[in-house]
């Protein structure tokens, strides 16, 4: 039996494929503690989880949308990656020093978890819930990147003592990548990053559904724009119910901060939906292009409409275009009739859904949570074998 310990940023988003690597883990007999936002990893992970609280800076700003390319970049270091790593680091110490595990599961966006491990001398992967790092987005600015790295510097000096020398996004010990080549395209990767394809766990319930509102006769298309997107996606949710009164197929709506009124009596709008129940019963799929949505509605062999709205989500869009698996929007000028035009496109034209057939084979194949945990054992016995010398 060996200890894992997973580090994550308080982002939907980048805990839930860990948590389904974690269920894998602990059926196998191994032990799993988390070092995050308790609240978060109870809901996501479970109440019975064995969670180090990790504090939050109070003041994170939330991006200005019309930050796009080296000022986005920015932002996301300067304003939220490094105060997190610096609020979290007491207790991710805290952690290494209590449940003192074999091997440390840190994610590419919770940086203390990859610098603290690495200090400590212990082995440590990288969980790479996205592919937007995989194919190095700072390749072309070389001036940010200069600067990103110093930024790791101060910040290693600051909370690991100056001690060690890696790139926390990427561990010399591996990268869990949760994607395909199908998916990915041909990216040249270091040769440290093991594409498992997408982590599904189970997850606690926390909606009810009315499933009796689903019309097998009628082709259902579920629209989502994740949890973060709330102010963003007013206008866009407006534009998605109007588009679906002259449409033939119903919509089910992920409305979280209740923006929407009144709406065609084929839309369902709910504060939160079962994503992944709801999967198997609906026909495509209509979301800002965020990793984990691609690929959990791929996994199903759904077709997809993206419309990207900041960070990673254009590089997981032109992903999903370059596989032949959807259409993409541009979410700032996607009204009523644009919208009205992609779904029928992907719900009429059968490529859409075979080439997102191919993808879900592709992420079947990999091996999803049980090669994660394959590959996490394989590391944790290697540890072991060290310490028994």
């Amino acid at each position: 039996m060996a200890r894992f310990l997973f580090v994550v940023p308080p982002l939907v988003g980048h805990v839930n494929p860990a948590v389904g690597v974690a269920a894998e883990l602990t059926a196998r007999g191994h032990e799993v503690a988390w070092a995050g936002h308790d609240e978060l990893l109870w809901q996501l992970a479970g109440p019975e989880a064995l969670v180090f609280a990790c504090a939050v800076p109070p003041d994170l700003p939330v991006r200005p949308a019309e930050l796009k390319g080296p000022a986005a970049l920015r932002f996301l270091w300067q304003d939220f990656l490094v105060p997190l790593a610096d609020a979290m680091a007491p207790g991710v110490a805290a952690a290494l020093a209590a449940f003192e595990p074999h091997v440390v599961v840190a994610d590419q966006q919770a940086v203390a978890g990859g610098l603290l491990a690495e200090a400590a001398g212990l082995p440590w992967v990288t969980s790479a819930t996205t592919s937007a790092e995989l194919v190095d987005p700072l390749a072309g600015m070389p001036k940010v990147g200069e600067w990103v790295g110093s930024l790791l510097d101060g910040l290693r000096a600051r909370i690991a003592g100056g001690r060690g020398a890696a790139d926390p996004r990427f561990s010399p010990h591996g990268v869990l990548a949760f994607t395909t080549r199908e998916l990915l395209g041909p990216a040249a990767l270091p040769p440290s990053v093991r594409l498992v394809g997408p982590a599904l766990g189970a997850r606690p319930a926390t909606t009810d559904f009315p499933w009796e509102w689903l019309d097998p006769l009628r082709p259902t298309v579920l629209v989502s724009l994740g949890t973060a997107n709330t102010a963003a996606g007013a206008g866009f949710l407006a534009a998605t119910a109007e588009a679906f009164a002259g449409l033939p197929a119903r919509a089910v709506i992920a409305d979280p901060g209740g923006v929407l009124g009144d709406v065609p009596p084929n839309v369902l709008v709910r504060p939160q939906v079962p994503q992944l129940p709801l999967l198997p019963r609906v026909d495509a799929v209509l979301c800002h292009a965020g990793h984990n949505t691609v690929c959990e509605t791929l996994w199903h062999g759904l077709p997809l409409v993206v419309a990207p709205i900041r960070d990673d989500q254009p590089i997981v869009a032109a992903q999903v275009v370059a596989a032949g698996a959807g259409v993409r929007l541009r979410f700032g000028r996607a009204d009523a009739p644009r919208i009205a035009t992609a779904v029928e496109e992907v719900l009429t034209e059968p490529s859409y859904r075979r080439a997102a057939e191919r993808v879900a084979a592709s992420f079947h194949a990999a091996g999803g949570s049980t090669a994660a945990a394959g590959h996490l054992e394989q590391l944790a016995l290697e540890s072991l074998a060290h310490l028994a010398l």
